[in-house]
């Protein structure tokens, strides 16, 4: 596909590595020549220095080409333009990052049909979701839902306490009978791969695993993980009253936590008080550790650090992780953060970018793809497919299909029954398939579902 990308910020430079890595000619505007500079010497794209709601400049990166146009810039209305002039042009997918709520609502004077955008995704929304999700999964550092919440796949660290430290995937088999999970990825020292049976799973892995949500009880078991005990209800802590803070308090609200929600700035306290209906909002800085203990953060089960400072999130998460907090969750946008705060002890970091890219991938991909996650530092992915009626890979065993290395089949869900799949499984129509593949394999593992 010929594929034009408005904005070379984070998400702009994520979506470029990921769609040429897989071939497709990826074109990328910006006004800024240091950011453009960065990205051509990095990845094999064609560059355009310009303002992308410009139709001069839109025509000097070949729009009238264009297949898809992904506008991501910082700037909202910018955006927007972008992919005006693209339906003026005849572009097929018109994909907009929008942040402002006067767009995204319901009944919004300009929505995204009435613009004749595709696509509007707001990374906020996205992340927010994500790191509720997490709140709920203890001992986890990802976790993505597929099949409508059924099928989970989860990311765990293995240290030396673990009971799967120097099990080999053939030792792991042989007790999976009792406990129905898959390992599909290991990742160890900036690498990943997808492990065969003589595969063993050491300290300083990290895992990831397909399983169906009935089995998570037993897996957290195996993995000897506890979810703190108190008496009544689960308590998570907020640090940040932002759009962010607002739809994670939200949504534990929605799932029976006891939401304690931190913001610095008082107008906003009063603002977010009158929002929430059971959140308990506190007026004070993150790293007055003092309020916080005061307010019981050493007991709480979660702590959620969501403001705009990468450093700020990642200290007090730090701090309360010191004085007892179970487990501390935070927002960071710097790439090279995401992996040194687990290093330091953060639980789980999630980045907008990859949120805001994994919708933005999930659209934009050819084939029968439902759902799709990106893992951060690899550029693999989780893919949900469901098999059609045309498929030419129905009733066929798998062991008899040509499945592209470097990609593995996790779970299969065939109306209200799963399998844990081998070489014996037959795909049928509406199965719904998970993949989890490594980057050289996903133009592969599209055309095999196609």
């Amino acid at each position: 596909m010929n594929i034009l990308i408005v904005g070379a910020g984070q998400v702009g430079r994520f979506l470029c590595e990921r769609l040429s890595t897989e071939g497709h000619e990826v074109t990328l505007i910006d006004r800024d020549q240091e950011q453009l500079n960065m990205a051509q010497d990095r990845l094999n794209v064609m560059v355009v220095l310009g303002n992308g709601a410009s139709a001069e400049t839109m025509e000097q990166a070949g729009i009238k080409e264009a297949d898809i146009v992904m506008a991501v810039t910082d700037l909202d209305e910018v955006n927007i333009l972008s992919c005006l002039l693209a339906r003026e042009y005849g572009v097929g997918k018109r994909i907009a990052r929008v942040k402002s709520i006067d767009y995204l609502s319901q009944g919004a004077v300009l929505s995204k049909d009435k613009l004749g955008i595709d696509l509007m995704i707001n990374p906020d929304d996205a992340v927010a979701d994500e790191l509720a999700n997490l709140a709920g999964r203890a001992g986890t550092f990802d976790v993505a839902e597929f099949v409508e919440g059924q099928i989970q796949f989860l990311g765990y660290r293995i240290t030396a306490e673990s009971p799967l430290c120097d099990l080999t995937l053939k030792e792991l088999g042989e007790i999976r009978g009792m406990y129905r999970f898959v390992v599909v990825a290991i990742a160890r020292g900036g690498h990943t791969i997808i492990p065969r049976g003589d595969d063993t799973i050491q300290v300083g892995d990290s895992i990831f695993i397909f399983a169906h949500k009935e089995e998570l009880p037993s897996i957290q078991y195996l993995l000897h993980i506890k979810e703190e005990q108190h008496k009544g209800t689960r308590r998570a802590f907020i640090l940040g009253g932002g759009r962010i803070g607002l739809r994670v308090a939200r949504t534990l609200e929605k799932r029976n936590f006891n939401v304690r929600l931190v913001e610095r700035d008082q107008q906003r306290c009063e603002k977010l008080s009158a929002q929430l209906q059971k959140t308990m909002v506190i007026h004070a800085e993150g790293t007055d550790i003092r309020v916080l203990l005061d307010e019981g953060v050493g007991d709480a089960d979660v702590f959620i650090a969501v403001t705009e400072n990468d450093e700020t999130n990642i200290l007090c998460s730090l701090l309360c992780k010191h004085h007892g907090t179970h487990r501390t969750l935070c927002l960071v946008n710097r790439p090279e953060f995401l992996d040194l705060a687990p290093s330091l002890g953060v639980d789980a970091c999630v980045s907008p970018r990859l949120s805001a890219a994994s919708a933005i991938l999930k659209f934009a991909r050819r084939g029968n793809v439902i759902s799709l996650a990106t893992i951060e530092g690899s550029n693999s992915e989780v893919l949900e497919f469901e098999i059609k009626s045309d498929s030419q890979i129905i009733n066929t065993p798998l062991k008899d299909l040509s499945f592209p290395r470097g990609a593995i089949i996790g779970a299969i869900v065939h109306g209200k029954s799963y399998q844990i799949p081998d070489g014996e499984n037959i795909l049928k129509v509406g199965d719904r398939v998970m993949v989890f593949a490594l980057p050289e394999s996903l133009s592969k593992v599209e055309r095999f579902f196609e």
